[in-house]
């Protein structure tokens, strides 16, 4: 006889600077391994799944992540636990809310849309506090011209060459609803540089590297390796270039998350 179980959907967010990537990966530090290890120090005797809505790389950070909650218990009070939680987390991870969701709910198959900032400065050293934030590029760059290539990812193209370890049968041929770079207006600090910028792109899934392949793409732009031509015979099938930057992952950031359901 199948178990009875109980399904929540948990929004959360997070800075990945000292992480290594959402999935659990034995003796590493993961944002997925923390989660399971405070609901086992809260609940030690409840069994428990925890189905992310997307596996973060290393550093990568997240304003509005979510996470599918599978338990055998109902839980009794869902703000008491959205109170523990956080009680027992470390600072740099922080539950938002929690609901009850039909078992037929899929956090992964669910999602529409997904929208990442890439936030990068340029042309001098930043403050060394900016570093988890805030990918520093210390060669000047063509703004303007980066600001015309992000255009061309908008749409529909084969990100076939924008994706690392392609496995067979991966559907490169993805839509992206916008695609911008623009001032940042929305991080600031007193230890960010007086000017920055942010990479916003949208879409509803990204293969691994994609988005950091696209950005390290525009960096080699802006440097004048690249031009808009290299760019727009990279998006097409059978497509031969070979992309050698990745962006670092601590420029990255997970800015809204949206379901059907």
């Amino acid at each position: 006889m199948k178990k009875e179980r109980f399904c929540y959907l948990v929004r959360l967010q997070y800075l990945g600077f000292r992480f290594n990537g959402w999935q659990v990966q034995p003796k590493l530090r993961t944002i997925a391994g923390m989660l399971n290890k405070t609901f086992t120090f809260l609940y030690p005797d409840e069994s428990f799944k925890i189905l992310g809505a997307g596996r973060t790389d290393a550093k990568v950070s997240s304003l509005d992540g979510a996470f599918e909650l599978f338990v055998e218990k109902e839980l009794d009070d869902l703000d008491n636990f959205i109170l523990d939680f956080n009680k027992n987390l470390p600072s740099d991870i922080r539950l938002l809310s929690i609901k009850p969701i039909d078992q037929d709910f899929n956090v992964i198959k669910d999602s529409k849309t997904k929208e990442y900032h890439y936030f990068f400065s340029f042309g001098s050293k930043n403050h060394p506090f900016s570093a988890p934030f805030i990918t520093n590029y210390i060669d000047p760059l063509n703004i303007e011209f980066m600001m015309e290539g992000a255009e061309l990812f908008e749409g529909t193209h084969d990100f076939t060459v924008y994706t690392a370890s392609l496995k067979p049968n991966t559907k490169t041929v993805r839509k992206i609803e916008s695609c911008s770079i623009v001032e940042n207006d929305i991080l600031t600090a007193n230890f960010f540089p007086e000017h920055s910028y942010i990479l916003k792109i949208k879409g509803s899934g990204f293969m691994r590297y994609q988005i950091r392949m696209i950005m390290g793409v525009l960096v080699q732009l802006g440097k004048s390796e690249l031009s808009l031509e290299d760019i727009k015979a990279s998006l097409l099938t059978g497509s031969e270039l070979k992309l050698n930057t990745i962006a670092p992952g601590s420029g990255l950031m997970l800015n809204q998350l949206h379901f059907n359901k």
